[in-house]
């Protein structure tokens, strides 16, 4: 599973939504949706601006983490 923690980068760069939205020339409801794990796809051009109004790697925002298995 695929878990988007641009929220908490936002915070470590004390960035706000809107900060952010207008050093990447995306708009707030796109950035929202990404931010709370909502958006289906980002592109990598949109991944590159976030990371370098963030200044931050690609790996700080986006993690893959595995589905626990039900053992029964």
């Amino acid at each position: 599973m695929i878990e988007v923690e641009l929220d908490l980068m936002m915070v470590r760069r004390k960035m706000t939504l809107t900060e952010l939205s207008e050093k990447v020339g995306i708009s707030m409801t796109n950035l929202s949706l990404l931010k709370t794990g909502k958006a289906r796809s980002i592109r990598f051009s949109t991944l590159d601006a976030i990371c370098d109004a963030l200044d931050c790697e690609a790996g700080d925002i986006i993690k893959y983490v595995r589905k626990k298995e039900n053992k029964q």
